[in-house]
């Protein structure tokens, strides 16, 4: 049996089987041993009876000494009835429909049961426990996630064969240099351990050495993406002082605006290609970046481009850009899907011609049909929304041209090497002059009308606000954004014009809103996180969140950083109905700072990674069982380790022909 072999080779399988394989991604030997256990159960620590916690999963080592009759419900579902004991006390058991079970226990022997406790403090019952016979039992056992038709006992006794497989093959694909140095087992041994532990000690350093074969392949991934970037462009750019741009800006920029666009620039008049992340706070100005790098390409007689994930974000960067721009005499484009044929194509000739130094666009500018003159600079704002795929085809636009992402998402150093370790990174750190803290305030639902009537009393001094709802449907017993904006119309707010915002309406019923809300024809703009990013209304003075507690904290910061763009004093409301320890916890780190960087350091603690881009980062490999958040000690190890092994030439050779081909399936899985 080899590792490569299709799953219905494998003894015990066979066709019905392998199909329920598939549907659990599992193709072949190797795909099975991969597929890793989402937990354990322990028997080495059963609890008594009486210990027992109620409406708590827990484990109970116990004699059967009853068996009752058993009953249908109306419905003709049987209930089949035992009684256990602990030796002091004794326990009721329901099993429903399941009378091989029964039939299987023996009065007088020892089980282990597992599942949630219920009765009183005096008659104890389980509904639907996992039994397991102790002579049976390991003192810890896996937990798999499965599909219907498979059951933990197939796939366990399928992985203990397919474990087989590596007293002839081997997983390990690593140097044996590195395992060494780094004090690993090798990967064979960390997949029987990870499998069929003795204790929970075999599968700390099972985990970790499975983790490390993760995080290593994929910074080996991101050194390969950043030597294929390294390829000569024709694009060296001639260094011309940017004095008369920093002059006409309506505003004095950061010293961090001045290091990160001399970082670029430096990076432009190179003979490779520059490939930067510009990573910054809300507001920190990283399009004032981006308009000076567009400035320096249109000086060397080349074209940008600045693709954004959505309508609202590229109409602002047009915006925004054209404003900086075209006083210099640069012409900027807007390329978007919702634009007439006809517009369409008046502004690709305009490009293909060289007419526009600039586009501003979304998924439209990488389509079929548009062309450039002479591409020479690509710029992704919010590239996590995007795939490799998609960046990879803007960037076939022009010939190696020079790469620029723009991130409002601060992160954790740990998550940038990760996400972004392809990237030379520069952090805008610092916030424009003369701007306000927002004050925040984290209260619960019983002061929502005093909440309320601060915001009228702001509208009232001629503000604006916006009022955030986490679902567009009813949800869970959360108010959908429209039904909850019909009911502040008709209460609350039946003196103030309001209107709606969410993801689920025509990019031109959302555009024509967020223009009624900049004209201030429109109060309070009820909205879900579309205007989290893209917005930029400075008479909006106050961001109400209700639900506060279903948000990320990133995602909190940044949808408060959508108000505090203008004079005036800007307040957060963050209301919560759902008050425990960790939300308190959580929504009170938030109100006492401002600083980005230093909440998402939280928020990966608190959450892990996922929340700063939802459950999956787009472009990115998902993980068996890495976790950024708590293995940032082996992602470091993983990181110096792929340095080491990309600059040996190993990939090259025929023992690293393996480790290749795991870096390859890595991104065609993430694509």
């Amino acid at each position: 049996m080899k590792l490569s072999d299709d799953i219905k080779y494998l003894k015990g399988v066979g066709p019905k089987r392998a199909e329920l394989f598939s549907k659990m991604d599992i193709h072949t030997v190797r795909d099975l041993l991969y597929h890793l256990p989402r937990s354990y159960t322990d028997f080495s620590s059963p609890v008594s009876i009486e210990e027992a916690v109620l409406d708590e999963v827990n484990i109970l080592k116990c004699r059967a000494v009853a068996k009752h009759s058993y009953k249908y419900t109306r419905r003709g579902m049987q209930i089949f009835q035992l009684t256990f004991t602990d030796g002091v006390d004794e326990i009721f058991v329901s099993l429903f429909n399941q009378g091989y079970l029964y039939d299987k226990i023996r009065i007088g022997e020892d089980y282990f049961l597992i599942g949630k406790v219920s009765g009183t403090l005096t008659e104890r019952t389980m509904s639907g426990p996992n039994i397991v016979d102790v002579s049976e039992a390991e003192t810890i056992r896996p937990i798999y996630p499965l599909t219907e038709g498979m059951t933990e006992n197939i796939l366990r006794s399928c992985m203990k064969t397919a474990l087989t497989a590596l007293d002839n093959e081997t997983c390990e694909v690593m140097p044996p240099e590195i395992i060494a140095k780094t004090g690993l087992m090798q990967t064979d041994d960390a997949l029987r351990y990870i499998h069929f532990p003795r204790s929970q000690s075999d599968v700390i350093p099972a985990r970790k050495r499975l983790a490390f074969d993760e995080l290593t392949t994929l910074q080996l991934g991101m050194l390969s993406l950043k030597d294929r970037n390294r390829t000569l462009t024709p694009y060296v750019m001639r260094d011309y002082p940017l004095a008369e741009f920093y002059r006409s800006l309506p505003f004095e920029p950061t010293g961090a605006q001045r290091r990160a666009i001399s970082e670029c620039v430096s990076d432009m008049t190179k003979n490779v290609p520059m490939n930067r992340l510009i990573m910054g706070d809300v507001g920190s100005g990283k399009t004032v970046v981006a308009a000076a790098c567009c400035l320096l390409a249109h000086m060397n007689g080349t074209q940008s481009c600045l693709m954004a994930p959505t309508e609202v974000l590229a109409d602002q960067h047009a915006e925004t850009l054209s404003k900086f721009l075209e006083p210099l005499g640069v012409k900027v484009a807007l390329l978007k899907g919702s634009m007439s044929t006809k517009d369409k194509n008046q502004v690709r000739k305009g490009l293909a011609n060289g007419e526009y130094s600039v586009a501003v666009g979304t998924h439209a500018l990488f389509q079929k049909g548009t062309e450039f003159r002479n591409l020479s600079l690509v710029i992704t704002d919010e590239q996590h929304r995007f795939g490799v795929n998609q960046r990879d085809a803007l960037a076939e636009k022009g010939i190696n041209p020079h790469r620029l992402v723009m991130s409002a998402t601060p992160i954790p150093r740990t998550l940038a090497l990760m996400i972004y370790g392809e990237l030379d990174i520069s952090v805008l750190d610092e916030m424009p002059k003369g701007r306000l803290k927002i004050e925040t305030y984290a209260v619960t639902g019983k002061l929502r009308t005093r909440a309320y009537n601060f915001v009228k009393n702001l509208l009232n001094q001629g503000r604006q606000a916006y009022i955030i709802c986490p679902a567009i449907d009813e949800e869970e017993g959360m108010q959908s954004v429209i039904e909850y904006a019909e009911r502040i119309k008709a209460a609350d707010f039946k003196d103030y014009s309001v209107g709606v915002l969410h993801g689920k309406m025509k990019p031109a019923e959302k555009e024509s809103v967020m223009a009624d809300f900049k004209d201030g024809k429109i109060q309070v703009l009820v909205s879900t996180t579309v205007v989290e990013v893209g917005v930029d209304v400075p008479n909006a003075a106050v961001m109400l969140v209700e639900n506060a507690d279903r948000f990320g904290l990133s995602q909190l910061h940044q949808l408060r950083g959508r108000v505090g763009r203008g004079e005036h004093q800007s307040y957060c409301i963050l209301i919560t109905d759902n008050v425990t320890e960790t939300s308190k916890k959580r929504l009170k780190a938030l109100a006492s700072t401002s600083d980005g960087f230093e909440i998402s350091e939280l928020d990966l603690e608190l959450r892990g990674p996922g929340d700063f881009f939802g459950d999956r980062q787009h472009g990115l490999p998902s993980f068996k069982i890495a976790d950024i958040a708590a293995d940032t000690d082996i992602l470091k190890l993983a990181r110096t380790s792929a340095e080491e092994i990309y600059a040996s030439g190993y990939l090259e050779t025929e023992e690293g022909k393996g480790l290749k081909a795991n870096i390859e399936k890595l991104w065609e899985d993430a694509n």
